[in-house]
């Protein structure tokens, strides 16, 4: 599985050309992105500005010598590569397995080419297997959870050994266990709209490629 991971991530670092402005994403797919960008600006004198999702991609693009500056100091973003932990037939997706969901979406939003790079494990008929991220304000979080039970979405806390797990920003991580999502448009409206709520891992509607590592080759997948 990490050889696919790394094929997918290798791929994707061939949209990146000289001059741009990178969104750096975090996982363990987007890592084998990095890793080979800083290959190619050490070996090949690639000029690129990397903006980072996590902390943890902002300290592995630095031992890089990845220059890098803050989504504050850009104004747009010429490609973002990321991973996904699962992905719908309509390139609808789940992502904040690694708890960096917020800084995700930031770094998405303003990206004029957004690619997911995936393994083929994460192809889905319908999302929700995986356990949805709502990232929380620390103040009335336990209402949140609450809000969580009462509507039946079985809710946990993110933990980090005895301790709430935190996020970059300091939220706390709600993992919804719903099984499937049967219209992940409505469910992000709802989460939207909620009080304490930070953000969701829902990102709907917003990737333009998906890039798929299988046994049998790499593959595209592009946004209608």
């Amino acid at each position: 599985m990490e050889k696919l991971k790394e094929q997918a991530g290798i791929h994707a670092a061939g949209y990146v050309q000289n001059g741009m402005v990178v969104g750096l994403g975090t996982g363990s797919t987007a890592y084998y992105f990095v890793e080979e960008l800083g290959r190619r600006v050490q070996e090949e004198g690639l000029e690129i500005v990397g903006v980072t999702t996590s902390h943890r991609t902002a300290d592995q693009a630095r031992g890089l010598g990845i220059p890098l500056k803050s989504i504050d100091e850009v104004d747009q973003v010429d490609v973002t590569v990321d991973g996904a932990d699962e992905v719908d037939p309509d390139l609808n997706g789940i992502k904040g397995g690694g708890g960096a969901l917020l800084m995700e979406k930031v770094v998405a939003l303003p990206t004029k080419e957004y690619i997911w790079v995936v393994d083929e494990s994460k192809l889905v008929k319908r999302l929700g297997a995986f356990p949805l991220p709502v990232e929380v304000v620390q103040y009335g979080a336990q209402q949140v959870f609450r809000r969580f039970e009462r509507a039946g979405y079985k809710p946990s806390f993110r933990m980090d050994g005895d301790q709430y797990f935190k996020t970059d920003m300091q939220n706390y991580i709600i993992d919804l266990q719903l099984e499937e999502i049967p219209d992940p448009l409505a469910l992000a409206q709802e989460l939207d709209l909620m009080v304490g709520v930070v953000e969701h891992g829902l990102f709907n509607q917003m990737v333009q490629r998906v890039i798929v590592a299988g046994q049998a080759g790499i593959k595209e997948l592009n946004a209608e």
